[in-house]
């Protein structure tokens, strides 16, 4: 697994966690669907982007900069706002709201504060996350898993897997953070919220479904046992 790094400074890191979610929302995202229809994300090296599209290219954002890709070669412009962004790409920005309603405000000219240290952490933390939630989807090919994406409004990667029949299917993901919890955390969400309730147990610690938090990855022996750890305990309760 990918080392968690610490994060020093909260503001800092909110910052440029916001930075990137706009980037997501209204540029990245944007590319993708104003060439293919489609609007999932993945981690990439140092940070996120597309999956090829068209003639093998890729837009990619990565530490402070945002990279047009195709046919291998990659050019680098530094982020600064989202218009300029935008046009480094050559699309118009603005999330596509008939697909999905963002959460980060299109002002195109208000600029975007990416700090390096922070934005080591958050492309880390989707490493981390990807890699997690590979290896877990891997060991699920018999529940129907879907793909592991990253979603732009949310801002999160995530694979759904389970039988929802059933009431075992769930949501397995790795945020960045949010307005409840501040801290990148990894989550299990299951899509039958009153089994989880009717069963009383605190592992369920969040109203939607359980998170355990990047203080708490950071602090154990080994992150990724905890990670694997954590999405088996939320999948062998929802089977109960």
């Amino acid at each position: 697994m990918s080392e968690l790094l610490s994060i020093t400074d909260l503001d800092t890191y909110l910052a440029t966690r916001g930075a990137w979610h706009a980037l997501a929302e209204h540029v990245v995202a944007k590319a993708r669907w104003a060439a293919t229809g489609r609007i999932g994300l993945r981690a990439t090296a140092g940070g996120f982007g597309t999956p090829y599209f068209g003639d093998e290219q890729r837009a990619l954002v990565v530490a402070d900069t945002v990279v047009r890709e195709q046919y291998g070669d990659a050019d680098a412009s530094p982020i600064t706002t989202l218009r300029a962004a935008a046009a480094w790409l050559d699309i118009d920005p603005g999330a596509p709201t008939d697909v999905y309603t963002p959460t980060t405000s299109l002002d195109l000219d208000a600029p975007l504060a990416v700090d390096r240290g922070a934005a080591a952490v958050l492309a880390g933390w989707f490493a981390f996350g990807s890699r997690a939630l590979e290896e877990w989807r891997g060991e699920h090919s018999a529940d129907a898993p879907s793909r592991v994406q990253m979603w732009p409004e949310h801002f999160d990667l995530s694979v759904d897997l389970g039988n929802a029949d059933a009431g075992t299917r769930a949501n397995f993901g790795a945020s960045p953070g949010d307005s409840a919890i501040p801290e990148p955390y990894l989550y299990v969400g299951p899509w039958d919220t009153a089994r989880m309730a009717a069963q009383d147990d605190p592992f369920w610690n969040q109203p939607w479904g359980a998170a355990l938090t990047y203080r708490q990855l950071v602090a154990a022996p080994d992150a990724g046992k905890a990670a694997r750890s954590f999405l088996a305990h939320g999948l062998m309760r929802l089977e109960g």
